[in-house]
């Protein structure tokens, strides 16, 4: 399960970056826009995967009663993000020529060739002094999509959690996994849910098998990747590497009608949470000035920081088969990406 969580982290944090990194510093201040217009499906489908498969029952477990549970959850990208249009990025260098939509990482197809006239500062190649504002001619390869590979258009996000009773008809849920990965790439998470039962205030109807409860979950994922050092002629890469942060949350009320061998749940909500994703080093760029013979060697320090931010109101709907101690749950939920999840309990009330 680690391994899987991990090919996770790499897919959604580092793989929108590693192929096209020198082009996307090249595009200098534009770089931010072009990257979070191509990787925002994967990074906002992640927020919502993340908050999803806490639960399967509002009735809490008994005093020290606990659970284990293996799920994973996945949200679907909406068709209108596969793709996003080169005029609408707001890019402030002058656009020479581009397609007129380029591929998401959810998207299929290369992304096409985008020429950006725009001025840069730094050293002339050829004499070693200092020049500013030249104008270049940046042609950039935008990234290619990725649908093929990415079957349903899912984000997925399998998880591992732990469920303690606790007195007072409560109930938490922990989600952990240490710092693993390579020398390359190593991720940790860590999530905690808090359940307070409320059928009481049910009052004679509390004989009945429905069950109310609240429920609030955060999540918090780190993701750091070592970016090779490169001295390419033309693009030179020092001390480079990729920090991924993700923090996600919920605040639910869940209700469940508990039968002995099938259970109905749902529940209605706000789900949220924000991701960054920061390219950090110092990088080396060689551009030709437009009309002449002139090179010139601009320098960026971490030139690539992306904000994302998603939330909206959420409502799932599930069903779970209880075989003793064994449970096998899924649902469905509404939300600005639609999710699905589904899993298996051990279950000692």
């Amino acid at each position: 399960m680690k391994k899987v969580l991990l090919s996770l982290f790499m897919c959604s944090a580092i793989s929108s970056f590693s192929q096209e990194i020198e082009n996307l510093v090249k595009a200098a201040g534009d770089a931010n826009k072009i990257a979070n217009a191509y990787s925002a499906p994967a990074l906002e489908g992640l927020i919502y995967s993340m908050n999803n498969g806490w639960f399967h029952t509002a009735k809490v477990h008994k005093k020290f009663g606990f659970d284990i549970t293996i799920g994973a959850s996945g949200s679907f990208v909406p068709s209108e993000r596969e793709t996003y249009q080169i005029s609408a990025l707001g890019l402030t260098s002058t656009i020479i020529s581009s397609p007129e939509t380029a591929p998401t990482i959810f998207g299929e197809g290369d992304g096409g060739t985008l020429t950006l006239q725009t001025t840069v500062s730094g050293i002339d190649v050829g004499n070693g002094t200092t020049v500013d504002n030249v104008t270049v001619d940046v042609p950039l390869e935008l990234p290619e999509g990725f649908k093929e590979d990415l079957p349903g258009s899912l984000v997925p996000a399998p998880a591992v959690q732990v469920t303690v009773g606790l007195p007072w008809k409560l109930e938490t849920s922990v989600r952990f996994v240490p710092k693993v990965g390579s020398d390359d790439v190593k991720g940790s998470l860590f999530g905690i849910g808090l359940k307070k039962e409320i059928t009481d205030i049910l009052g004679p109807l509390d004989k009945l098998p429905l069950h109310l409860a609240v429920m609030g979950t955060y999540t918090n994922m780190n993701v750091d990747g070592q970016i090779e050092d490169s001295t390419e002629a033309n693009f030179i890469v020092r001390n480079a590497e990729t920090q991924f942060r993700l923090n996600s949350y919920t605040i639910q009320l869940l209700a469940s009608l508990n039968f002995p061998i099938i259970n109905f749940y749902g529940a209605v909500g706000y789900g949220g949470g924000n991701a960054t994703v920061d390219v950090l080093g110092d990088y080396s760029v060689i551009y030709d000035v437009s009309g002449s013979t002139q090179r010139v060697r601009a320098d960026f320090k971490d030139p690539i920081k992306q904000e994302f931010s998603a939330g909206s109101m959420r409502a799932t709907i599930g069903t779970r088969l209880s075989l003793g101690f064994f449970k096998i749950f899924a649902d469905y939920t509404l939300q600005e990406y639609n999710t699905v999840s589904a899993g298996i309990a051990f279950s000692f009330r």
